[in-house]
């Protein structure tokens, strides 16, 4: 057995006998030597942003992006820093709350990570108890005609995966029938004025910008990445699945067209004038969602893996700092702005975990065992 496979087993092993959860302060693993430079990569930007990063205790979006991609390096490299147990446990498992928006779906984005460590490591109810309570209420709200909750393109990531993966794990034909509501409203609208633009095949970040020319990477990053993951989920016999699949593909079609030479995409996908250069986060969601189209056998690899050869290039050898700091990611925002070389946050590291685990599974060598 390789060191690499038998990191792997071990950390699993660990995970799945409650091994992350200790009071003892928690150490990272030991980096196997035989890693691939992905997964190098990969644990490299994790283990910077554990040790260097900002606001960590919080379960908001932000941190669930990072957390979601955390379990993702974990997955694919055996190599655990031990945190996104501790940091859910400290929360309680719970999501936050505004009894003035009580579905807004930025409070539901940690539920996602809850999952993960209930799905992959951790099989104990409570983990997504308050998960479970939420999206049910939610559907009910739903049922009762309030259908405007994703009413921004960003909503799609926060919220829609729990309700893809809840809906299947339960047996739940209501869940994703809401599911297939909310993302209706969010696609179409009313009268045909939804936030996807049929012309384009991009999203609008909101109705603000309904019918012009800004069409912001993150916002379609986020889009791409809840398709995709919802795709991971649903049976192929799935009567909602061929929408979602359409509109993934028109997406990963356009996203090919604007690609940037040197791997990137702009912030501004149409304008490259607007804050024009390098973004890191848009571009590891639609690294991300790309290779996952590659792997899933729904995007040609003929077609498609040199954008993800070059998507991957630019994040890893120029976003990518010798010391782990991922670079290039632009500050939290609703339309494009500019994006620096030391710009970094916690959803870009986690969109970039996520790249990586896809192309970790395109790489010769690199794929996790089954």
């Amino acid at each position: 057995m390789s060191v690499r496979i038998r990191a792997l087993a071990l950390a699993l092993a660990a995970a799945l006998t409650g091994g992350l959860a200790t009071s003892a302060p928690a150490q990272a693993d030991p980096v196997p030597a035989d890693l691939c430079d992905v997964a190098q990569k990969m644990v490299s930007a994790g283990d910077y942003w554990v040790n260097n990063g900002t606001n960590l205790a919080s379960n908001g979006w932000e941190n669930a992006t990072f957390h979601v991609g955390n379990l993702a390096l974990v997955r694919t490299t055996g190599v655990s820093n031990h945190k996104t147990l501790p940091w859910a446990k400290a929360n309680n498992y719970l999501l936050q709350t505004d009894a003035k928006k009580p579905f807004f779906p930025d409070f539901e984005a940690a539920g996602e990570a809850y999952l993960d460590l209930f799905t992959y490591f951790h099989p104990d109810a409570p983990i997504i108890a308050d998960l479970r309570k939420r999206v049910a209420d939610e559907v009910a709200s739903v049922q009762q005609g309030h259908t405007k909750y994703w009413n921004y393109v960003d909503g799609l990531n926060m919220a829609m995966p729990s309700f893809a993966r809840l809906g299947v794990l339960d047996n739940s034909p209501a869940t994703l029938d809401a599911m297939q509501t909310l993302f209706h409203y969010t696609e179409k609208g009313v009268n045909g004025r939804g936030l996807f633009s049929e012309a384009t095949g991009l999203w609008w970040r909101d109705g603000g910008y309904i019918g012009s020319n800004t069409f912001w990477s993150r916002g379609n990053g986020w889009a791409i990445s809840a398709l995709s993951k919802v795709l991971q989920v649903l049976p192929a016999n799935d009567p909602r699945r061929p929408e979602y699949l359409r509109v993934f593909k028109k997406m990963a079609a356009t996203l090919k067209a604007v690609q940037r030479s040197d791997g990137f995409w702009n912030s501004s996908l149409l304008n490259p004038y607007q804050y024009g250069g390098p973004e890191s986060s848009g571009t590891a969601f639609f690294t991300y969602g790309i290779a996952y189209g590659i792997n899933a056998g729904i995007l040609d690899a003929a077609t498609y893996k040199p954008v993800v050869d070059k998507g991957w290039t630019a994040l890893s050898t120029k976003a990518l700092q010798a010391n782990g700091k991922l670079g290039y990611v632009q500050p939290v925002g609703s339309k494009p702005g500019p994006a620096k070389p030391d710009g970094t946050a916690a959803y870009g590291v986690g969109a970039f975990l996520l790249a990586g685990q896809q192309v970790a599974k395109l790489t010769p060598g690199c794929a996790p065992p089954a």
